[in-house]
């Protein structure tokens, strides 16, 4: 989307640019009430998909009540109230020591959460919330009215070193797998390496041999690729090692937020080659990067509530969780979090440099995500209304916000499919 320079010295803008300035323009024309109205009917039509928000492993207990209002950022009466019609909720399993012993724990922890999603849709609130085992299904969820469901595993620590663990995953609902988190595994590199399980900056260079193998087996079964969290090298690798487009189920902009966890421009050419899409993810850190005063305070208090590993956070009690968002939103008055519109800038950055079919939107609500103008489900509307602002046609925003996801997911059962039928 650049000008094009003639030999008389004649400057020429591409039409697609004329008619992204055109729209600007028709939007800067109109009164608030009028774009908020155009905003609202555009919500109120997309199916929006938010791919990453985190459970506790108490979840779809009297303790963590997804049917009640409460201070989580998601729940079904905020994803009600802010038109947020699916969303993952997140087998989550931090990295910890490869043992036996604690491959046995990750496992068990993994079934805690997948019990609980499969109750919250199942047994609580049947009448509400639907789980989603496919494409397809979130479609038809949608137009019965209910919310959607869907399971992302993050960290395919999950699976130990047996293989055979996808399938069962996959037959309980799982629809994507984060292959890595914070710190290596045996499938591949993260992008943050941990020191405390002895991580050198790279252990497999990439994806490992066992890493091809799951690549391999997720393809086979139908399980989308996930490349958030692991590194430059095995984002590389994944994208090209899989039969099938990938995602980056909550990663941003490298270019607009320099972070580890962010994507370069290389990386995002290399989804975009790939057939991928990169969902733009409402973390603060990741969308404008904090300040090295609001880091060491944010380190600070972590260690004071001992909260120095991805395990700990799993243990917090109610309160205790209470009383650190508390303190962090304190934090948050004298270092502002990114806006809104800093997460569209990303989206805007993804837009011009791979495409309208390779982005998306996820929050990592619950799990670290949330920022001015959408600190939970309730919140979802300003998202779209920012795009609007910017003069994004609802074609776009569909695409944006489950649109290009369902397009990938359709095509990772596609290829799993023809797989299948290759071998009959």
């Amino acid at each position: 989307m650049q000008p094009v320079h003639t030999s008389t010295g004649k400057t020429f803008v591409l039409p697609s640019v004329l008619f992204f300035i055109a729209l600007c323009a028709a939007c800067s024309q109109m009164s608030e009430e009028q774009l908020v109205a155009k905003a609202r009917d555009i919500h109120a039509r997309v199916l929006t998909i938010d791919t990453h928000d985190d459970i506790p492993l108490n979840f779809a207990t009297a303790e963590v009540d997804p049917g009640v209002r409460d201070d989580r950022q998601v729940n079904i009466p905020k994803m009600q109230e802010g038109g947020l019609d699916a969303g993952f909720f997140i087998v989550y399993v931090g990295q910890t020591a490869r043992t036996p012993e604690n491959y046995e724990k990750a496992k068990a922890d993994a079934m805690t959460k997948f019990n609980a999603i499969h109750r919250m849709a199942q047994e609580m609130y049947p009448d509400k919330i639907e789980l989603a085992f496919t494409a397809g299904d979130v479609e038809r969820i949608h137009r019965s009215g209910k919310l959607v469901a869907c399971i992302g595993i993050e960290n395919g620590y999950v699976i130990g070193k047996d293989l055979s663990l996808l399938q069962k995953y996959h037959e309980l609902g799982a629809c994507y797998i984060t292959l890595a988190h914070n710190g290596h595994n045996d499938i591949c590199d993260s992008a943050n390496p941990q020191k405390d399980f002895g991580d050198a900056e790279a252990e497999h260079n990439g994806v490992g041999e066992f890493g091809r193998q799951v690549i391999a087996e997720m393809n086979r079964l139908g399980i989308m690729v996930d490349v958030s969290h692991i590194s430059k090298q095995a984002m590389l690798d994944a994208a090209k090692l899989s039969k099938a487009p990938v995602i980056a189920s909550h990663s941003s902009a490298r270019a607009l937020c320099d972070v580890p966890r962010n994507m370069d421009d290389e990386q995002l050419l290399a989804l975009k080659e790939n057939g991928g899409v990169i969902q733009i993810t409402a973390v603060s850190n990741f969308i404008k990067k904090a300040p090295p005063e609001k880091q060491e305070a944010e380190q600070k208090l972590r260690e004071e509530m001992g909260l120095t590993s991805p395990a700990a956070f799993e243990q917090l009690t109610k309160e205790q969780e209470q009383e650190f968002n508390r303190r962090r939103k304190e934090l948050d008055k004298t270092w502002p979090r990114a806006t809104v519109k800093a997460l569209v800038d990303h989206i805007d950055h993804c837009m011009k440099l791979i495409g309208a079919d390779h982005v998306g939107i996820s929050s990592d609500f619950d799990g670290g995500g949330g920022i001015e103008g959408w600190d939970d489900a309730g919140e979802t509307f300003n998202v779209t209304l920012e795009m609007v602002r910017r003069g994004y046609s609802e074609e776009e925003i569909a695409k944006i916000w489950g649109g290009n996801l369902l397009r990938v997911w359709r095509e990772v059962e596609r290829i799993a499919s023809s797989e299948i039928a290759s071998k009959n």
